[in-house]
C-alpha cells in the first residue's frame, strides 16, 4: 500500500497503530516531490526542516502529547507567511525575501503538529485562473502534464492530487481554491469571508481574499478548517463567532436538505460533459430525500465584470507597497528614486499583475472612479441581495465550478477575456463572502476530473461540507 496516496483519516489510524512512523511518511512525500519536479508544483521544499519536525512529532506521539494533525503533510501557497521561509507569491519582486513572522493560520496549524513540507506554486500574485503566470514557470495538471492545474492555487492542487502531500493551504479570491480542486479532482472549500484569519496573507483583494484547506477527502476538509477558523485579533475582519465542530457534520444523511440550482448556472456555455455528471449528483441527492429546487440570481452576468474591476481595484492599492525600497527585487542602475520605483516594478512584476494594476488604477481614478468602481460596487450589493433571496428558500445551492474541465497549457493565454470567464461560477461566492466547496463528482471523455460546487449561507460551512460528504461517499 502506498501511504501517500490515501487521506489523512486513513493515514492518521496508520500512524495510531504504530505501522508507520511521521519521519517514515514524510520522507515519502519528499521523495515523491523529487520525483515529480515536472509538476513544478513547490517553489521550496523545508526537506530538512521537515524531517526534524516529523522526529520531534514521532515523540510526542509516543509520549501520547501529539496534536489532532500529528502527521499530516502539508503544502503551504507561497503567498502565506512562514517564520524564516521564503515567501515570494510567485513574483519576481519578492525575490530573496524571507517572512519575520507566520501567518495565523501557519500558527494554528503548527499547534496541532501539522508538518510543513514547503511553499507551492503559484499565479503570480493569486492574479489568474491557470498557474501560468508564476515566475516559476506553470504548473502542470497531474491528470493530464498538457493541461493546466487551474488556479490561482494550482501549485496546491497539483501537489494534493499528485500525492506530494497530504493536503494543502490555499487562497480563494475569485474562485482559486474551488477551480483548481475541480481541475485535479480534490476537495477545495473557501470557507466564509471572515472565517479564517487573513493575518500573514500576501493580500490580492482584501475584501475577497479568503484562506481554506485543499484536501483528498471531505473529512480532511472540514478538520483542516475547524483547526484555522476562529477570531483573531490581529485581523479586524476576522468574524468574532464561535467556531463549529465541522466533523460532525459527517457521516450524515441528507434527507430534508433544500437544495437549489440556480437556472442562470446551468445556461448556455457550460460544457455538457460538465453539466452531465452534476446533474447525475442532484438526482442523487433527490433519491436520498433531498429536496431540489429551482431558485435564480438574476445578476450573475453582471458578476465577472464587477468581480474583475474591485479586485484590481484593490489589488492596484494593495501592490503599491512592492516598490523595490524595503525589501525584494530592486532594479540596478537606476540614477534616482523615481527611476527605481518605475524600473523595479517594471521588471519585478509580470505581464498579468501589470495589466491588473493599470486597470485597477484607472478604475479608481478621478473622472472614472463612480463609472466603474463605485458601479461594480453596487452591483456587488445587487449579487449579495441575489444569494440572500434564494438561500433564504434553501438550505444550500449547487452549481458547476467551472464551464470546462482542465484547458491545454497556453490555450487561453493570448486573451485574458476568455481566461477570466473560467472563473463565471466563483467569483459571485467572493463578492458576496459566502462558503463554498469543490468536490470531485466524475470525468469527461477525456478521462479529466468535474467538480461540483455547493454554496452556503454565511458562516454555515456545516451544511455544505455534509451534503459535499453524502456525494463523496455514495458516488462510486
Amino acid at each position: 500500500m502506498d501511504i501517500t496516496t490515501l487521506d489523512f483519516f486513513q493515514t492518521q489510524n496508520i500512524i495510531k497503530s504504530r505501522a508507520v512512523s511521521c519521519v517514515e511518511i514524510t520522507q515519502k512525500y519528499l521523495t515523491n516531490i523529487a520525483a515529480k519536479k515536472s509538476l513544478n508544483s513547490f517553489i521550496s521544499v523545508f526537506h530538512d526542516a521537515a524531517l526534524e519536525r516529523a522526529e520531534q512529532i514521532d515523540r510526542k506521539i509516543d509520549a501520547g502529547a501529539a496534536g489532532k494533525l500529528a502527521g499530516c503533510t502539508l503544502g503551504i501557497k507561497d503567498l502565506l507567511t512562514l517564520k524564516g521561509a521564503p515567501t515570494t507569491c510567485g513574483s519576481r519582486i519578492l525575490a530573496n525575501f524571507r517572512s519575520p513572522y507566520n501567518a495565523t493560520a501557519i500558527e494554528k496549524l503548527a499547534s496541532h503538529d501539522a508538518i510543513f513540507l514547503g511553499k507551492t506554486n503559484m499565479d503570480e500574485f493569486a492574479m489568474g485562473s491557470s498557474t501560468e503566470s508564476s515566475c516559476f514557470g506553470a504548473v502542470k495538471n497531474p491528470h493530464d502534464l498538457e493541461r493546466v492545474p487551474g488556479g490561482s492555487s494550482g501549485g496546491s492542487a497539483a501537489a494534493v492530487a499528485g500525492n506530494l502531500c497530504t493536503a494543502a493551504l490555499g487562497s480563494d479570491t475569485g474562485g482559486s481554491i474551488r477551480q483548481p480542486a475541480s481541475f485535479c479532482g480534490i476537495v477545495g472549500l473557501k470557507p466564509t469571508y471572515g472565517r479564517v484569519s487573513r493575518f500573514g496573507l500576501v493580500a490580492y483583494a482584501s475584501s475577497l481574499d479568503q484562506i481554506g484547506p485543499m484536501s483528498k477527502s471531505v473529512h480532511d476538509a472540514a478538520l483542516l478548517l475547524s483547526c484555522i477558523a476562529g477570531h483573531d485579533p490581529l485581523d479586524s475582519t476576522s468574524a468574532r463567532l464561535p467556531v463549529d465542530d465541522y466533523l460532525s457534520f459527517l457521516d450524515k444523511d441528507v434527507h430534508g436538505v433544500r437544495i437549489g440550482l440556480p437556472k442562470e448556472y446551468f445556461a448556455k456555455g457550460l460544457d455538457p460533459e460538465v453539466e452531465k455528471p452534476i446533474r447525475e449528483k442532484a438526482e442523487l441527492l433527490r433519491k436520498a430525500g433531498a429536496e431540489i429546487v429551482e431558485v435564480s440570481l438574476p445578476h450573475t452576468e453582471y458578476a465577472i465584470a464587477a468581480y474583475y474591476i474591485i479586485a484590481m481595484a484593490e489589488a492596484s492599492s494593495n501592490l503599491a507597497r512592492f516598490d523595490g525600497a524595503r525589501y525584494g527585487f530592486r532594479a540596478a542602475n537606476v540614477k534616482d528614486i523615481e527611476e527605481m520605483y518605475v524600473k523595479s516594478r517594471t521588471q519585478g512584476f509580470g505581464e498579468e499583475v501589470k495589466r491588473r494594476i493599470m486597470l485597477g488604477t484607472y478604475a479608481l481614478s478621478s473622472g472614472y472612479y463612480d463609472a466603474y468602481y463605485r458601479k461594480a460596487q453596487k452591483v456587488r450589493t445587487l449579487v449579495k441581495k441575489d444569494f440572500e433571496d434564494a438561500l433564504a428558500r434553501v438550505d444550500c445551492l449547487l452549481t458547476p465550478v467551472a464551464p470546462t474541465t482542465a484547458f491545454k497549457l497556453n490555450e487561453k493565454l493570448a486573451d485574458p477575456l476568455i481566461m477570466y470567464l473560467s472563473d463565471v461560477y466563483t467569483v459571485s461566492l467572493n463578492l458576496a463572502g459566502l462558503p463554498g466547496i469543490s468536490v470531485p463528482c466524475g470525468v469527461d471523455s477525456k478521462d479529466l476530473p468535474v467538480g461540483l460546487q455547493l454554496i452556503g449561507k454565511p458562516f454555515a460551512e456545516g451544511t455544505i461540507i455534509q451534503v459535499a460528504d453524502y456525494i463523496e461517499k455514495n458516488s462510486w
